[in-house]
């Protein structure tokens, strides 16, 4: 071994090592238990960032361990490739628009810097990591086999009736021009206005509040609440919208709030959520005063083509000229935006395609009792998200780059022809129908579809994408009906990807995807908030592993518990560095010591090493339990913990003696150090194995690689706790040993003296018999003479 330990080079090695003889590939011919992985599949953004190699460590914790535990791993790596994300990321990093390319030229844009430069530099990233996937079963959301998958989930739905196209309102980014689903919303707070405005009924002033005057020329209807007095008068009479000057219905409905503004309320077609309910429910007219591009349409008049913002600018300075602005108040209201590009999203009525699961709340809320969740509080999330459901799933998006709906339609009847599943996958707008007419009408023209499915209807596909890359082999059959065996993923997409996943898997399989879901939480910036580019707080993995290696960082990403959110520790990879930097240096002693040593057990183990021993096998039952319960942090402190304070400060120095001097001791006092301390090292490498792979393998290969001829740490075996191993006696001694030692310690510290420093001890006559066992090795680490009597420490 090196003197130090270089974690950059060493990092390198094992990383192309693991590789080249496949390490962590998946046997499916194995007979072992399977351990499945349902592997989160990133969304591409040039490099792998900080909030990957969060959880992607602690997941790589968990499947280390299963591996170690003797199952056969099934842990695949994705990326995913699809959609509105990667089109914005094309755009940006190739200064391109969709929108002035060709859509063939676009698509072939897309794929090769998909393939050739971002695909490439994450894999590179996650390898650089230690992630121990198997690198032969990549996967991406937009490769061959993913669009086939789910062009045939999107035909199985729609053969069972749930799925849908219609003419209806729908969510709608007017930046990215799509439609949105309603999990792709994010609340934002904006600064706004309150604006009282004055309708006329008759002569009379009728005051509405509004944040949106802009909307005035869809007004449909007013609304108050049918136990409001004062506005009972109004009811089924006629109010004259302002600078617009046509009519509209007064109506009640319970949804409308007292409290709210002036309490009576204008309703637009489509405003928000209340006024598409109030338009179904009172079948009210439909108008369309926004474009999709975010402008004004013909009905605004004079505003026509103005942007959304500039309109509502121009029509309050014309309800002031007009004397109908009777007041102004500064409010701050949380508005939906895309959760994409931050812009405040419309509702407008297109033509979309749906998956009806409003029907399902009932057993989707079952579904996710079924599921294991760890920590168990995030399935609170999952709960909350179905309760507050009050849209079908729109699942169409009006961008180039996706994976297209495999359909067109009839040019007279508009009948759906789909594609066959044979012929998967298709693009409608190049291949042809499957059909040379329309079964309905008989015409031999057709439509191709040109929209493209949102990426969560892939993305929650993965269990299916993941299964069938195994389709051609025996193992097959034993996994492609049972759920696999867990998920991992940030608690920011429980409602995008856990959510979808679950009712797809329940809709196409009647089963759940896994049985168990671990929510990591995440890491934020050094100000304590979610890490960003826009922000300034991202940073950068590479330079961390640069700097301190991959170890430090999966190190810092085990100092969170389960779930929870980690604001950056900086101080972490320092404690990091110099747990690796004191691991080198006790396994380089403890290598030193055990060169001539034969595997033999003692006759007899001394006291100290049957507590250290006793004290080790408690910390693997504490390690296997909190593992199982993918509590990777207690497992980490309590293997540091020992390591640092048992094992190092006090277990190595007090063997020194007897190692150093077997001519003195007895060569049986040294071989029960050495078997000691060959087992305790040995335990301690592969308790942290799974947290800091590349120096435990490193330090494993220098010595006990050939001693298990096992040619990896991370294929090796498990501690197992042995339930015979208890004595009670000698952890009695052990403890009571320790303490001395610490007192002795604390003294010669306190006067500024060497530990090796001599003394006379007395200790307690009534330690005297349970002492005996341990006195040769308590004279030498403390340098003392030892006597009986009334405790004492006295310098010589």
């Amino acid at each position: 071994m090196k003197k130090q330990y270089n974690p950059q080079e060493t990092e390198k090695k094992w990383q192309d090592s693991w590789e080249k003889h496949k390490l962590y590939k998946f046997n499916p011919n194995t007979n072992k238990e399977i351990f499945s992985v349902d592997t989160p599949p990133p969304t591409i953004s040039g490099r792998l960032h900080m909030g990957h190699a969060f959880g992607d460590s602690q997941q790589d914790f968990f499947v280390r361990y299963k591996r170690m535990k003797g199952f056969e791993v099934l842990n695949p790596f994705g990326t995913d490739n699809n959609g509105l994300p990667t089109l914005r990321l094309v755009e940006k990093e190739k200064n391109v628009s969709s929108k002035d390319m060709k859509r063939e030229e676009f698509i072939e844009l897309c794929n090769k810097t998909i393939n050739e430069e971002f695909i490439p530099s994450f894999l590179e990233d996650a390898k650089r990591l230690g992630i121990s996937a198997d690198w032969k079963l990549f996967y991406s959301t937009i490769d061959k086999n993913s669009r086939r998958i789910s062009q045939k989930s999107f035909i199985d739905l729609y053969n069972q009736g749930r799925e849908y196209r219609t003419d209806s309102p729908s969510l709608w980014c007017t930046k990215c021009q799509t439609t949105i689903a309603q999990v792709e919303l994010e609340d934002q707070e904006f600064d706004s206005e309150f604006n009282d405005i004055v309708f006329k009924v008759n002569k009379k002033d009728l005051i509405i509040s509004t944040t949106r005057p802009e909307l005035l020329s869809s007004c449909v209807a007013i609304f108050y609440h049918p136990s409001d007095k004062r506005f009972k008068n109004l009811k089924n009479k006629k109010a004259k919208v302002p600078l617009f000057n046509f009519e509209v219905p007064i109506l009640e409905d319970p949804k409308a709030d007292p409290e709210k503004g002036t309490g009576i309320v204008m309703c637009c077609t489509f405003g928000d959520q209340t006024d598409m309910e109030w338009q179904k429910t009172h079948n009210l007219e439909i108008k369309t005063s926004i474009t999709k591009d975010g402008r004004l349409t013909h009905l605004a008049g004079k505003y026509e083509g103005m942007t959304i913002k500039n309109a509502r600018k121009e029509i309050i300075e014309d309800l002031k000229k007009a004397k109908l602005l009777i007041k102004q108040d500064k409010t701050r209201h949380a508005v939906n935006t895309h959760e994409r590009c931050g812009t405040e999203v419309e509702i407008i009525k297109s033509k979309q395609w749906f998956v009806k699961y409003l029907d399902l709340k009932t057993q989707m809320l079952k579904w996710g009792k079924q599921v294991k969740w760890y920590p168990s509080h995030m399935r609170n999330r999952y709960d909350n998200w179905i309760k507050g459901l009050k849209w079908d799933w729109c699942i169409s998006r009006q961008i180039p780059f996706g994976i297209p709906f495999p359909v067109w339609y009839c040019k007279e009847c508009d009948e759906v022809i789909l594609a066959k599943e044979k012929d998967l996958p298709v693009d409608p707008l190049d291949d042809k129908p499957p059909t040379k007419q329309c079964p309905k009408c008989k015409s031999k023209d057709f439509i191709p579809e040109k929209d493209v499915m949102n990426t969560w209807a892939t993305s929650a596909l993965t269990p299916d994408i993941i299964k069938d890359s195994l389709s051609k082999t025996k193992m097959y059959k034993k996994i492609k009906n049972k759920p696999m065996n867990i998920r991992r993923n940030g608690h920011d997409i429980i409602t995008f990807w856990d959510f979808n996943t679950i009712v797809k898997s329940q809709l196409h399989h009647k089963i759940n995807p896994w049985d168990e879901l671990f929510i990591n939480g995440w890491i934020l910036g050094r100000d304590g908030k979610k890490m960003s580019k826009s922000k300034g707080n991202d940073i950068s993995i590479q330079e961390i592993i640069n700097n301190n290696g991959a170890d430090a960082l999966r190190y810092l990403s085990a100092t969170s518990k389960l779930g929870e959110d980690l604001s950056f520790p900086e101080k972490e990879l320092i404690a990091a560095k110099k747990l690796l930097n004191k691991l080198w240096n006790a396994s380089k002693f403890s290598y030193s010591h055990l060169e001539n040593y034969k595997l033999q057990k003692p006759k007899k183990l001394e006291t100290f090493d049957l507590w250290l021993l006793t004290k080790l096998n408690k910390l693997i039952k504490e390690c296997t339990e909190s593992f199982d319960k993918y509590e990777y942090s207690k497992t980490r402190i309590e293997t540091e913990n020992f390591f640092w304070n048992t094992f190092c400060d006090y277990y190595l120095e007090i063997i020194k003696d007897r190692i150093y001097n077997p001519d003195k001791r007895g060569n049986q006092q040294k071989i029960s150090a050495q078997y000691t301390l060959h087992i305790s090292l040995l335990t301690i490498l592969k308790l942290l194995a799974p947290i800091t792979p590349f120096i435990t393998e490193e330090i494993y290969q220098h010595y006990y690689a050939k001693k298990e001829k096992t040619k990896s740490i991370h294929i090796s075996s498990w501690p197992e706790f042995n339930k015979t191993l208890t004595d009670k006696k000698s952890e009695q001694v052990g403890d009571k040993t320790i303490e001395i030692i610490s007192k002795v310690r604390k003294l010669k510290t306190q006067n500024n003296l060497s530990l090796k420093t001599p003394i006379n001890l007395t200790l307690d006559k009534k330690d005297e018999k349970l002492l005996k066992p341990i006195l040769e090795d308590l004279k030498a680490v403390t340098n003392a003479e030892i006597n009986f009597g009334k405790f004492n420490i006295e310098i010589i």
